[in-house]
């Protein structure tokens, strides 16, 4: 099945959208990942968010921000794909999707994200580069990667 994306800002979403959204990132995040943390922090006023549906059930999810609402710089976080869509390699779609729409919304390539470690190759892979030593996030091994 083809992933239909769709990008909005958070007034914009209805309210089954965020619904399957934050299930979608307390499944990934907190159940599968098994780390209990704060995953509605407050920033998903200020997020563009952009998600992918398959069979009318959102299985792809990226929040985007402008430069000064999380880093520096621009950046991407909650990047989360379904585990039962994960082999359809949705997650590049979805990082290609969210390049765009940074370059669209925000008129620039410069992006900052906090990548868990294991996922260092998935980003390097669509430009992204290592900064600085690896540090615990959630009590999960993370590192600022930049994109130019």
């Amino acid at each position: 099945m083809e992933l239909k994306f769709k990008i909005k800002r958070f007034d914009a979403l209805s309210v089954p959208e965020l619904y399957q959204i934050l299930q979608l990132r307390s499944e990934v995040f907190v159940v599968e990942q098994n780390c209990v943390y704060q995953d509605i922090d407050g920033k998903d006023s200020k997020a563009l968010h952009l998600f992918g549906e398959a069979d009318g059930k959102i299985v792809a999810y990226a929040r985007l921000f402008d430069k000064g609402d999380y880093f520096d710089e621009t950046s991407i976080g909650r990047v989360v794909v379904s585990p039962n869509s994960r082999d359809k390699k949705y997650g590049h779609d979805l990082m290609r999707e969210a390049i765009n729409a940074i370059s669209e919304n925000f008129g620039t390539t410069e992006i900052t994200i906090s990548a868990q470690l294991y996922l260092k190759k998935f980003y390097e892979s669509h430009g992204f580069a290592a900064v600085g030593e690896t540090y615990l996030e959630d009590d999960i091994p993370h590192i600022k990667m930049k994109r130019k």
